[in-house]
């Protein structure tokens, strides 16, 4: 007999195999729990939300015991918010009389006992727990407050506020990000929805293009509706729609030598989802003199790839890093010449989104020096290293900027 089975045939005596010791310690702890909740449940006074507002209002102290993240997407009007494991250090600076009557609210009604259990072993006299919590006050239209968000954003956003990585900081910091998308088509619509969605401040759309029924098969910005139509205002119909609380700026233009810089300039990140090289290698120059991260994709048939380039750092490679000349046109056919798997630009699109975000909150690891591939047809995806090259003709040891003119000049020459 081996410890663990020593363990359950010692202080178990549920009929379960030798295999099955893990489950048996796990319905144990669910049985432990459920106990102790049913117990706290006999003991401690629990009270409907209408009953803890009229309570609140003879004088009684709410304290909201959700952590700073959930409350940032509302809370209780007048409460006070003290997480629930903060309890013991900072209650008696809020409420230093043990016979105030005190309520406990959580998000449903399960932590507000046990922090209601924590104040009774405080010696805290008159204690009561919200049923319901924080989810039932607010079905039931009682009056909520709103520090850091308003109650559109709260709620818009709430999935966000509770990851400990985004929180309000940095939701907030997204909400005063600015990215351009270069290419409102394959690309730039899934990652323009998804940022819009996440609720990046400012988008900046530069595209020249109008919709076309062909674009419709993976472009989900645009609709049959708006075949014809310039793909920044499709584009910006589509976003304002979604979020009306981004803001929308666009460009119905090429990106050009005469005008890269000025139209990326002052963002804090930029999507490539240009179709040509030379688009790609003047924003590759420009995002490398502005010190703007760009994020890269690209498609062929049935596989795509994407990385990061953040000329921010010493040790980040750069576009020609991958690409140092352009090829001949024969041996990079666009998708009007290969053709295209309708969803895989929705795949790379939203990768590139995520890492947008990623380099906007400075989470994660984002994609410098490492370049990320996807089959399709085999479902796989595979990484590759890599490294900055001391000898490239974009961000080497010797490398010169000569002009955007002689980019453009370069890229025509192939």
């Amino acid at each position: 007999m081996n410890s663990q089975q020593a363990m359950s045939s010692t202080f178990c005596r549920c009929r379960v195999g030798p295999g099955d010791v893990r489950h048996c310690y796990a319905l144990h702890m669910t049985v432990d729990r459920e106990q102790l909740l049913a117990e706290l449940a006999a003991r401690i006074e629990q009270i409907v939300p209408a009953e803890a507002l009229a309570r609140q209002a003879q004088g009684a102290v709410l304290i909201d015991v959700r952590e700073d993240d959930e409350r940032a997407a509302g809370t209780v009007a007048g409460a006070v918010g003290i997480a629930r494991a903060s309890l013991p250090e900072r209650i008696a600076a809020v409420v230093p009389d043990r016979n105030a009557q005190i309520l406990t609210l959580c998000g449903g009604g399960t932590r507000s006992l046990l922090a209601a259990d924590t104040l009774q072993q405080l010696g805290y006299t008159h204690v009561a727990s919200v049923t319901g919590g924080f989810r039932r006050w607010k079905a039931e239209d009682l009056p909520l407050r709103f520090d850091t968000f308003d109650e559109d954003a709260a709620e818009r956003y709430s999935r966000h506020l509770l990851l400990p990585e985004v929180g309000a900081a940095g939701q907030a910091r997204l909400g005063a990000a600015r990215i351009a998308l270069i290419g409102a088509g394959g690309l730039g619509s899934p990652a323009a929805l998804y940022l819009a969605a996440a609720g990046v401040g400012t988008l900046t759309l530069i595209d020249d293009d109008k919709v076309e029924k062909s674009n419709l098969q993976r472009q989900l910005l645009h609709a049959d509706a708006r075949i014809g139509m310039a793909k920044t205002e499709s584009a910006r119909m589509t976003l304002g729609a979604l979020n009306p609380r981004v803001l929308i700026h666009t460009h119905e233009r090429r990106l050009c030598a005469e005008n890269v810089e000025a139209l990326i300039r002052d963002n804090d990140a930029v999507i490539d989802g240009a179709d040509n090289f030379p688009t790609r290698y003047l924003l590759d120059a420009a995002c490398r003199r502005l010190k703007i991260p760009l994020v890269y994709g690209a498609v062929h048939r049935f596989t795509g790839q994407v990385s990061a380039f953040d000329a921010r750092r010493d040790d980040s490679p750069c576009y020609r890093c991958l690409f140092p000349e352009p090829p001949a046109a024969g041996e990079a056919p666009n998708c009007a010449e290969a053709g295209v798997l309708g969803v895989l630009p929705g795949i790379i699109g939203l990768l590139q989104a995520t890492e947008a975000i990623k380099l906007v909150l400075g989470i994660g690891t984002p994609l410098v020096g490492r370049l990320l591939c996807f089959d399709a047809l085999a479902a796989r995806f595979r990484e590759l290293r890599l490294p900055r090259d001391p000898g490239c003709p974009g961000c080497g040891e010797k490398a010169e900027f000569s002009g955007y003119e002689d980019i453009s000049r370069f890229c025509a020459a192939h």
